[in-house]
């Protein structure tokens, strides 16, 4: 059945594939991503991770056998009781709490200034002067604040800029959507109803309800995209049919096992001594991939799974690549599909090369990096900068000079060797700064 030309359908954006999601010749509807919902990647490259770099026996063994393992021998380590009481009894003991609260202040104000937008109420001009404000501000201010207050420990000012960086990134994302639903439909028609059905739409995967612009501006539906497991906005993600309880009680015993609890508890040391200890005991690279597995696989699939997000892609299989570009392709796809969508492709449409383009990618890349390393630990060194606008030549002589396996040897050797260096020179400088001898 075709659609009325003259009524504009606005529901999804294809344009991680297609660059411009502008080009709109005609009436045509904006078909959705297509996507296979409940992807989950779950092989024997991370079946082995997590036997044998979670599992303190030798030998390979399945989740439930290692679960329960941890479950009887160390019972169950974390009192959430406490915790939460500690908070409510001092809430200022805990200031990078305090600031992720505060967050979301700037999630209404992107809210308020969307709806006015919509009404006519703000020129582009004008909403695009205050998302540009509020912004800036969600940038500087949680930076200002774990600088200048002392309780805040560099764990604690990690959490606060990383939550404040992935919200900065959502909200550039709404912005952007929702400015391309108003150019849309001042492309097809003057005026656009307001209403939160769209019966022409196509359908999306698992959605019974197609909510088209405006109708998305509520304050349910950006809080969605807030916790949702994404950093690229859309009017209707796809949505799974149902919580599935014992994958979730997988992913949920993953991430609270009872490895985690030394490093819970060794957290209330200071910084130099845990680190340094774990760092002794542990290679580097296996707590990468500790954390990768933690955040990637149990922790995010844990979130789509309670919130029935459907797009379970968070990874692909980096550890095959065979080129720096495909392990950055491949190894985080929500930021990867940001930087496409509102990075990488705008500046392609602004005419920029996609030499510039890319180096503009790992700019922006290696300053978030150092952003979060730098301002925790209230000291700028530059590692973590450097060591991102070095894949750049490194990319380049990788894809030009190496193939097949030895790309990708020479990937894992850049990441076993280069990121733990990186990691252990912040290490060394902290310590020395507030201890004032070198680390034997």
């Amino acid at each position: 059945k075709k659609s009325d030309p003259k009524i504009p359908t606005i529901v999804s954006f294809h344009d991680l594939n297609h660059c411009n999601p502008l080009c709109v010749t005609g009436p045509q509807q904006l078909p959705p991503l297509p996507r296979k919902p409940l992807k989950v990647c779950n092989n024997e490259f991370f079946h082995y991770i997590l036997t044998y770099c979670f599992h303190p026996l030798d030998r390979p063994i399945d989740n439930q056998t290692c679960l329960s393992f941890s479950f009887f021998r160390y019972g169950i380590l974390v009192d959430p009781i406490q915790v939460l009481s500690l908070f409510v009894k001092d809430p200022y003991s805990w200031p990078a709490a305090c600031l992720v609260i505060v967050s979301n202040v700037f999630i209404l104000a992107a809210l308020y200034t969307e709806r006015q937008l919509s009404k006519g109420s703000l020129s582009e001009q004008v909403g695009l002067l205050v998302h540009s404000v509020n912004l800036s501000i969600i940038l500087c201010f949680p930076a200002v604040v774990v600088l200048l207050v002392p309780s805040i420990s560099p764990v604690g000012g990690v959490f606060a800029l990383g939550t404040y960086t992935i919200l900065l990134l959502k909200l550039y994302s709404y912005k952007d959507v929702n400015r391309w639903c108003r150019e849309l439909s001042s492309i097809k028609v003057k005026t656009l109803s307001r209403s939160n059905s769209c019966p022409s739409a196509p359908p999306v995967i698992g959605v019974d309800q197609i909510v088209c612009y405006p109708g998305n501006l509520t304050i349910r539906d950006l809080y969605y995209f807030v916790f949702a497991p994404t950093l690229c906005y859309e009017l209707n993600f796809p949505r799974s049919p149902k919580i599935r309880m014992s994958f979730l009680l997988r992913r949920l015993l993953e991430m609270v096992r009872g490895w985690m609890v030394p490093i819970i508890q060794s957290s209330m040391k200071p910084l130099e001594v845990w680190t340094i200890h774990i760092l002794k005991q542990v290679p580097n690279h296996l707590l990468w991939l500790m954390f990768f597995y933690w955040f990637f696989h149990s922790s995010l699939n844990f979130t789509a799974e309670l919130l029935r997000f459907g797009d379970r892609q968070f990874y692909k299989d980096w550890w095959n690549a065979e080129t720096v570009t495909y392990f950055w392709q491949n190894w985080n796809i929500p930021v990867h599909k940001w930087c496409l969508r509102h990075f990488y492709c705008p500046l392609l449409r602004k005419g920029f090369s996609k030499m510039v383009s890319q180096s503009a990618v790992f700019f922006l890349s290696a300053f978030f990096h150092e952003y979060l390393m730098s301002v925790p630990l209230r000291m700028f060194r530059l590692w973590a900068f450097m060591g991102m606008m070095s894949q750049l030549p490194l990319a380049w002589l990788v894809t030009r000079f190496l193939r097949g396996n030895y790309g990708n040897a020479a990937v894992w050797i850049s990441l076993i060797i280069g990121q733990p260096i990186a990691v252990l020179m912040y290490v060394h400088d902290y310590y020395v700064l507030h201890n004032g001898q070198e680390i034997h």
